[in-house]
């Protein structure tokens, strides 16, 4: 009886059947929602990253201008370095010394240019504008002659628009105390960075994984060959335009000739752009004596564009940064519209660093595709 018993309590159990699988054993896998599961952690991945994609474009368009502040004091710190390497050359001392001795060099040349041509600078200044206004009406009424009709005003209202266009950063620098502050603190800036570029650049390498810190720190020793190199360029350029356009003015007996060589020094900074600038100025001027003058402004315009394009240029800057001039100017372009000014002028270091980066990083990448 027992035996029948057991034997019928068993049989009444029915049978689990084979293909069942048990629920919440070692072959559950976690569902897309668990903290556990590879495609949440992949997703939340992805969407980090597009986040902060979105959140870097948005935080570079509200901090452009002391970006471009940050950069701007980059190059002035480039260029007082080549000057410092410059010097290394001669004076076997310390790197401290020379940039202070260059710093030195610097203030003294400032102070003996103002002494010198303050005066006379001054009194052309003020002589500038009205004469500029008496051309521009002597040519809007030989337009008017001719079937032309545009008036001064509008002439004159055009230029501001121009000049208005330029983008969002002129605002903070359309007063003189705004644009001495903004030199200064870009010039103490640079001076910090020139006087110790290795601390800084081990500085940004260490943000950087310890396997690709050499390769960090060669990237950057090949940023700042390339900028010091593209601003001698540049600063060569200036020099040689500001002292010949001064010295031929002066030869053929154009008014102003220091205030326009050293306007022409100046804009030279704003690559093309500025020597247009720089150029009306000049024919303005000259014309205004008589047309033989605005004819000898005109050859003197060009001749020393001719000098500073095809045996400057092409000798430092070109070599420095071998980029097609259609590309420059576009991004100077594209810069200046959106920067104002002050991105016009730093276009093309800008457009050297990416050029550089983007560079040494397909280098890189073809060298791991080659070891593999």
């Amino acid at each position: 009886m027992t035996g029948s018993g057991a034997s019928g309590r068993q049989s009444d159990a029915a049978p689990a059947p084979k293909d069942s699988k048990p629920q919440g054993g070692a072959d559950e896998r976690p569902g897309p929602a668990d903290a556990h599961s590879v495609e949440f952690w992949r997703e939340i991945k992805r969407a980090l990253i597009w986040v902060g994609v979105v959140g870097g474009a948005a935080l570079v368009v509200l901090l452009i201008q002391p970006l471009l502040y940050i950069m701007g004091a980059i190059v002035i710190a480039v260029m007082l370095d080549g000057g410092t390497r410059l010097l290394g050359r001669v004076l076997p001392i310390g790197r401290g010394w020379r940039l202070a001795i260059l710093m030195v060099g610097i203030a003294a040349f400032v102070s003996w240019t103002v002494w010198l041509t303050g005066t006379q600078v001054a009194q052309q200044a003020a002589q500038l504008p009205p004469l500029i206004e008496s051309q521009v009406a002597r040519i809007s009424a030989w337009l008017a002659g001719h079937g032309i009709d545009i008036g001064f005003s509008d002439m004159r209202q055009a230029g501001e628009q121009l000049m208005g266009s330029l983008g969002r950063v002129t605002a903070a620098l359309s007063s003189a105390a705004g644009l001495m502050s903004s030199l200064i603190m870009m010039g103490v800036l640079a001076i910090f960075l020139a006087a110790e570029s290795r601390f800084y650049s081990r500085g940004i390498a260490w943000f950087v994984p310890v396997d690709k810190r050499d390769e960090a720190h060669a990237l950057i020793d090949k940023l700042g060959f390339t900028l010091r190199r593209l601003m001698a360029g540049r600063l060569v350029g200036m020099a040689v335009t500001g002292v010949l356009t001064g010295i031929l003015l002066t030869l053929v007996g154009i008014p102003m000739a220091t205030l326009l060589g050293v306007l022409t020094f100046m804009l030279a900074f704003l690559p093309n752009i500025g020597a247009i600038l720089s150029g009306v100025l000049i024919t303005l001027v000259g014309f205004s004596v008589d047309v033989q003058h605005g004819l000898f402004a005109i050859g003197i315009y060009f001749a020393v564009q001719t000098v500073e394009s095809y045996l400057i240029t092409p000798t430092v800057a070109r070599r420095a940064v071998d980029i097609a001039p259609a590309i420059v100017l576009g991004a100077q372009i594209l810069f200046g519209t959106l920067f104002g000014v002050l991105g016009l002028a730093l276009a093309d270091p800008i457009l050297a660093v990416m050029k550089v980066f983007l560079e040494e990083r397909a280098k890189r990448r073809m060298a791991r595709q080659q070891q593999s």
